[in-house]
């Protein structure tokens, strides 16, 4: 039997309506296949490499440091305070026998600004009043240290300030660069790592390297972020840094544990929360707002070049003066 043209186009019809339904379960398996492959391609998957976790996506590469410390145990309430080149950075934390520690509070360079502090009266009067706030946070007076640091040393102020200090019954401890990187190292390095890995700390009068190399502590002082100041070219700091931080070995450069003012900053144009540690981009990933963060980025560019670290963990509770509590036999 011949079939009429609209029997053949029934016929067609019916034909490729079969053929779809044949062939749609494939073609979804396909389009899976295709998203699969989207959502993972180098790179965009979380990988795991010396506990960081890292998630990029087309506008966006974000790294996180997986690490929790251990919290103390039955701990004492312990306070520092950091006598700065222009103010207090204070510290209370909470500190066991086995020197587990974790913060209680933290205050960054706005505690007591040197301005209006003109007279000794003024400074007395502040320091009395600075003080008090500590107490009242539970740390005791004989549990309570004050430490200057070996760049405002150099600050006419903080002689002044240690001095009045002292008439009131504290011990200040004056530090030196080498003993800073030993403290800054302690409290920054968690225990897993000091076997490979170094802390870095970009201060604006100089810069502190360390590491652990079978038990003997290795030290460098560098330029700090404040070397315009002298007119220093960067071309010149960036050759000396390179050039000291080389010799870091290279069995320490897994990780590089950073802190500092500039570090600070870097830190917190990323920072998604209230995490304890924050990975920092690469040095070319910032732009400076200004020479003393222009500095430090270039003192961080001649560190990385260096060492061709591409971990550098940014520590938000962690200063040098916390390691001085953590070296104290009591």
């Amino acid at each position: 039997m011949r079939l009429k043209p609209a029997g053949i186009i029934i016929v067609v019809l019916i034909i490729a309506a079969l053929a779809y339904f044949a062939i749609k379960p494939r073609m979804s398996e396909l389009r899976k296949e295709n998203s699969t492959e989207l959502t993972t391609q180098p790179g965009s998957n979380n990988e795991s490499s010396n506990s960081t976790t890292t998630t990029t996506n087309a506008n966006t590469e974000t790294r996180e440091f997986n690490y929790t410390p251990e919290k103390p145990v039955n701990p004492t309430l312990r306070g520092v305070v950091e006598v700065g080149a222009t103010g207090f950075n204070s510290f209370v934390i909470n500190m066991d026998a086995q020197k587990r520690w974790e913060i209680v509070s933290k205050d960054f360079g706005e505690s007591l600004a040197y301005e209006g502090l003109a007279t000794t009266e003024d400074i007395r009067a502040g320091l009395k009043k600075y003080l008090s706030s500590m107490f009242d946070k539970g740390v005791s007076k004989n549990n309570m240290h004050f430490v200057i640091s070996s760049g405002a040393q150099k600050e006419p102020k903080t002689q002044i300030i240690s001095n009045e200090l002292k008439k009131i019954g504290f011990v200040v401890n004056n530090v030196t660069p080498e003993q800073e990187a030993k403290f800054a190292l302690r409290a920054t390095v968690p225990p897993a790592y000091v076997d490979n890995s170094f802390m870095v700390d970009i201060g604006s009068g100089n810069t502190k390297v360390s590491w652990d190399d079978d038990g003997s502590l290795k030290t460098q002082e560098l330029p700090g972020a404040k070397y315009y100041d002298k007119g220093t070219p960067d071309e010149d700091v960036y050759n000396k840094v390179k050039t000291e931080t080389s010799k870091i070995p290279e069995s320490k450069r897994n990780v590089c544990f950073i802190i500092g003012g500039v570090p600070f900053t870097l830190a917190n144009q990323h920072r998604k929360g209230e995490e304890r540690y924050t990975v920092l981009k690469a040095p070319k990933d910032y732009k400076a707002a200004d020479k003393k963060m222009g500095a430090g980025l270039n003192i961080y560019r001649a560190i990385a070049d260096a060492t061709k670290t591409d971990t550098f963990v940014f520590d938000w509770d962690a200063n040098f003066t916390i390691g001085f509590l953590l070296s104290l036999n009591k």
